[in-house]
């Protein structure tokens, strides 16, 4: 079976397609019976984006020869008149400011979410604060003395001295 599809061709990044008619069976990039045209997605300018012989094309096609769904939308857009163009291009550009506007709104409810969390973290802190306060306030003075004792004994017991480790080894 024939089938008219897009060989890709040109470097990484700079693609470049042969429209061509080839077996179905062979590889995309591989043996081809005709080229009957180019694509160029890439094109700026002056550039010519899309050319065809519609004269060949239409002889393989009557051949029997099945074209890809790609070559046929660019077949569609090689007939559209300018008009049909600038309506395509403007629903197109819809489209993608639609996009455009609905990443911005994920963004900041992303961006949104981290701050509250913070802010509701930063409230709890603050009122454990003032409850140590208020327990330490309600505390004699005696007793916080004697606790601050008792912290000092353990750190002592806790260091080990220079001469204690040297034993050691």
């Amino acid at each position: 079976m024939l089938t008219i599809r897009l060989a890709r061709a040109g470097a990484k990044n700079r693609a470049f397609f042969h429209i061509t008619v080839a077996d179905s069976r062979k590889p995309r990039d591989g043996r081809f019976i005709e080229k009957v045209g180019y694509f160029n997605p890439i094109s700026k300018g002056k550039e010519i984006r899309l050319e065809i012989n519609q004269e060949r094309l239409d002889y393989w096609l009557s051949e029997g020869a099945q074209p890809s769904k790609r070559v046929l939308s660019l077949l569609r857009e090689n007939i559209e008149t300018s008009e049909e163009k600038l309506k395509r291009e403007e629903k197109k550009e819809k489209k993608r400011l639609k996009r455009i506007i609905k990443r911005k709104k994920v963004k900041e409810t992303t961006e949104e979410k981290p701050q509250e969390a913070t802010a509701e973290a930063a409230e709890p802190e603050e009122v454990k604060e003032e409850e140590v306060k208020e327990t330490t306030e309600e505390k004699p003075q005696e007793a916080t003395a004697e606790a601050e004792d008792k912290d000092d004994q353990v750190e002592e017991v806790d260091q080990p001295t220079k001469s204690s480790e040297k034993e050691k080894d």
